[in-house]
């Protein structure tokens, strides 16, 4: 990223739970804190790739002083992507040169070549806004660096890579004159050998990332705005070549990409198929050793990609598959539920059929108690006051739409699910629109609207009973 994101702000954090280790699944949830390995320390790897050797996962990414100097790249395994362990710092700073701690080292992606046995890291070095590359004959073994360059002559920027199914490498160069300029690697991947195609770039963007799924490339990036989150966009191509589509948004527009930036695009696959899991990295201006990360699931249909916020979900490593992470609330009782924004209870207004619901300062009344029962997909809020349901008003699929008190008729559009985000808080979506039930405008206003918006990190959107 450019110099000025150092003057930028990035909030949030994300954190990964725990597995099933008979299922092989991995439950992946939203916390406020960052990850620590087997042993209790934090876990710092940031701008980096999973790679998977056998039955084990590699994480490597860059480790960051609190002002975004080069502390090494540091190595993490798991055979579960939960549960890490340190192996090294595999490329520590040098005294001198490139890699001293005064200056930024980012990016790292590393690329492995069958013909010559060597692991190819290669990194974005601010200092000659070039590239770096370095070797080793292990994935988690020390790295000797060779040096840098200009990649043919350009600067370089924010770097990917990607390997491609014919065994072709390419180096994923942002530059902001250019745009993102792709490179075939030489064979041995040491060097990068020539422009894909000179006529092709996607303006002022950095932070790439491709993967490729059913015949299609995809490019994932940046917009350039320092350290701080951006709405993030994919552009797909049937070859690398192009001609490619013009860049749209991977996640909720006015998300800013969760309050993340694209890093890498990790293939889970497994006996039913791929996940794609996107991992984007959560900077903190006012220290980046503290910068947090998202890992999302990406949703691929042709051509089409799409990024929904999930606070919990998970991922099973032995089918290569995911699903939504549920769960079943408190049933059978009269219970209030509560924002975790505003510390207010979900309460219906008066008895009046179809007058839409508002939180209020909890009293304990009657119109703030639900019975949660099983309907249909999900589930029945029955006020108990009331006797009438939680409703998404007129089937609506749009955000913002009112959620009122109604009588039941076992419509999709009266059902809800319950999906935790770790915090012991969870997100109610209705069944027909899928969007979430939220506390308009993220108020902490006793008489504040409900309605069910965009589900995305808010913890107006959080609840509990």
């Amino acid at each position: 990223m450019k110099l000025n994101r150092l003057f930028a702000v990035a909030i949030l954090s994300f954190a990964v739970l725990s597995m099933n280790a008979k299922a092989q699944t991995v439950l992946l949830t939203s916390f406020g804190y960052n990850w620590n390995t087997t042993s209790g320390a934090q876990i710092t790897a940031h701008g980096g790739q999973i790679l998977q050797v056998g039955g084990t996962y590699y994480w490597i990414g860059e480790a960051d002083g609190s002002g975004g100097g080069f502390q090494g790249i540091n190595c993490y395994s798991s055979t579960d992507l939960t549960s890490w362990t340190f192996v090294g710092d595999i490329l520590p700073p040098q005294s001198s040169g490139d890699l001293v701690t005064s200056d930024l080292v980012e990016r790292p992606k590393v690329l492995y070549n069958s013909s010559t046995g060597l692991y190819v890291m290669w990194m974005h070095i601010w200092n000659g806004d070039a590239v770096g590359y370095a070797t080793s004959s292990s994935v988690c073994g020390t790295y000797t660096y060779m040096g840098s360059s200009q990649p043919l002559g350009n600067e370089s920027f924010d770097i990917g890579a990607f390997q491609d199914t014919d065994g072709n490498a390419y180096l994923l160069s942002a530059n902001y004159n250019k745009g993102i300029i792709v490179y075939l690697m030489s064979s041995d991947y040491l060097s990068p050998a020539s422009i894909v195609d000179p006529n092709t770039t996607w303006g002022d963007y950095e932070a790439p990332a491709m993967f490729k799924e059913g015949g299609y490339y995809f490019m994932l990036m940046s917009h350039q705005t320092g350290w701080s989150s951006n709405d993030n966009v994919y552009s797909y191509a049937t070859s690398i070549g192009g001609p490619w589509s013009t860049p749209v948004n991977i996640a909720v527009s006015g998300t800013n990409t969760y309050n993340s930036q694209t890093t890498y695009v990790v293939p889970v696959t497994g006996s039913s198929g791929t996940t794609y899991m996107y991992m984007g990295d959560r900077w903190n201006s006012s220290n980046i050793t503290n910068s947090t990360y998202v890992w999302l699931p990406l949703k691929i249909s042709g051509s089409t990609l799409t990024m929904p916020w999930e606070n919990s979900w998970n991922l099973d490593i032995t089918t290569g598959t995911w699903a939504i992470n549920t769960v079943t609330p408190t049933t059978g009782a009269n219970d209030p539920l509560i924002s975790q924004k505003s510390g207010m209870c979900l309460s219906a207004v008066n008895t009046t059929q179809g007058t839409q619901l508002e939180q209020i300062t909890c009293n304990s009344g009657t119109l703030q108690e639900w019975n949660i029962t099983s309907q249909g997909s999900g589930f029945y809020m029955t006020n108990a006051a009331t006797g009438m349901v939680a409703d998404d008003s007129g089937y609506s699929k749009t955000a913002g739409g009112a959620v009122i008190d109604y009588a039941g008729n076992g419509g999709s559009n009266q059902q809800w699910t319950f999906v935790p985000n770790g915090e012991g808080y969870f997100n109610i979506i209705n069944v027909y629109s899928g969007l979430c039930l939220d506390v308009k405008g993220a108020s902490t206003s006793s008489g504040a609207l409900v309605e069910q918006y965009t589900c995305n990190s808010g913890a107006n959107q959080n609840w509990k009973q």
